[in-house]
């Protein structure tokens, strides 16, 4: 009878260390494919076209736009201030208000959800109406955990409303349309963003903010259009690529300011669109 009691511990070993072994390997293939997709992507030797300023009349009270989060945020890839979300933004509200917009842009290259905190701090002491945050890329690149991640969005988020800021949100773009990487890499890459896109969305509404779903609204568009819309690294959008990010958040900041829907309209049309 002894010997029957310890067969199931046996397979149990056996079947623990079989899974070990698996699991090993497949954490040195993701590893591997890391890498691999580290040296195809290569680095953008720039640095981000940051829009940042006043803008329109010089005379008129301002409203106040910041733009918090990534290299998303801050535009690298884009070849001019213009082509950036914030670029996209302030031409937007100028058009649809007539008043003097004044932009700072917060944004680092490579920031995760936790350096929002000091990114928030900054932008606070310039009172803005509406903060924009596109954040989470980094979070999935890096592997911190979407719990974490969006704790620290939703901790920032609050600071944000609590000082009567509007916030909109850009969720975490699906890191699997990425054409360097390839399966089983995409495939961890494309569950965890879109984890961490779906948090940020519940965080966002929780929070009393606006979260604009970048890869339903152009996910599909990107994939379609990838050599136009990614820049030379094909990881972060191009200039075009920018445009079209900065169009679809757009009216929920127009929404947010509390601008008429013909208004809106208006802006969104004269907004830059692809050519």
């Amino acid at each position: 009878m002894t010997g029957f009691h310890r067969q199931p511990a046996q397979w149990g070993a056996g079947i623990g260390g079989a899974s070990a072994v698996l699991a090993a390997v497949g954490v040195g293939v993701l590893a591997a494919q890391a890498r691999m997709a580290r040296r195809t992507i290569g680095r953008l030797h720039q640095v981000p076209p940051y829009q940042d300023g006043r803008f329109g009349p010089t005379t008129g009270t301002s409203i106040r736009l910041a733009v918090l989060g990534d290299s998303a945020a801050a535009g690298l890839g884009a070849e001019a201030a213009a082509d950036t979300v914030a670029g996209v933004l302030v031409r937007g509200v100028l058009t649809a208000t007539g008043r003097p917009v004044l932009m700072t842009n917060h944004a680092v290259v490579g920031a995760r959800s936790a350096d929002l905190e000091r990114q928030v701090t900054r932008a606070l002491s310039q009172r803005p109406h509406v903060a924009v945050i596109i954040v989470g890329a980094n979070d999935v690149t890096n592997l911190v955990t979407t719990r974490v991640a969006v704790g620290h969005l939703r901790d920032q988020m609050r600071r944000l409303r609590e000082a009567g800021c509007a916030v909109v949100v850009g969720t975490c773009p699906d890191l699997g349309t990425i054409r360097p990487v390839g399966p089983p890499l995409r495939n961890l890459a494309r569950r965890n963003s879109r984890a961490l896109a779906a948090a940020q969305r519940r965080a966002a509404r929780t929070a009393g903010a606006t979260a604009v779903d970048i890869h339903t609204l152009l996910g599909p568009e990107f994939v379609a259009n990838a050599e136009s819309f990614f820049a030379p690294d094909r990881f972060h959008p191009s200039g075009l690529g920018y445009r079209r990010i900065g169009l679809a958040i757009l009216p929920a900041v127009l929404d947010a300011l509390g601008v008429r829907p013909d208004l809106a309209r208006r802006a969104i049309t004269a907004a830059p669109t692809p050519s």
